[in-house]
């Protein structure tokens, strides 16, 4: 199995966890005389079986991360972690931008003469270039990640 089929198999184990947790709680509890609608403590039970086997298939995921080796950027954990830093850096930087440059305010200028001017403190120009060479290089890593979930076969 590749990495990327077990990255979609953990994602539907992680939605039938929840999906179960909803039906368990709805289940829970009822109305002396009624019947409840679902079997709740055997749906528990399922939900145990595929948290355990969640549990499995994201070891397997983190060991195989961890071996993987992409060169350069070293294992794919080290890709993950560098692409997720790059997404929260760009992240700020577009937000310093924005409030840099007024985007969301009501009116940038003034209506009147007694009014205050607002100026910015950061180089928004400057700014939007390193948002967008931060762009550029989240996409270059998630390509590399992304062809590596479909050509590294997922570890045991």
């Amino acid at each position: 199995m590749k990495l990327a089929e077990a990255l979609a198999e953990r994602a539907e184990a992680t939605r039938r966890v929840e999906q179960l947790r909803s039906r368990v709680v709805g289940s829970a509890r009822y109305q002396e005389g009624e019947t409840p609608p679902e079997d709740a403590a055997q749906l528990l039970a399922d939900a145990g079986e595929v948290l355990d086997e969640l549990e499995s298939l994201i070891r397997r995921i983190n060991r195989t991360n961890a071996a993987a080796d992409l060169g350069e950027h070293g294992t794919l954990t080290d890709a993950l972690a560098r692409r997720d830093v790059l997404r929260l850096r760009h992240s700020l930087v577009t937000a310093a931008a924005d409030a840099a440059a007024g985007t969301g305010e009501r009116g940038y200028g003034r209506q009147l003469r007694s009014e205050l001017v607002m100026l910015s403190a950061l180089p928004v120009a400057e700014l939007r270039g390193q948002a967008d060479a931060l762009a550029r290089e989240i996409r270059e890593i998630d390509v590399r990640i992304q062809r590596a979930n479909w050509e590294v076969d997922l570890l045991d």
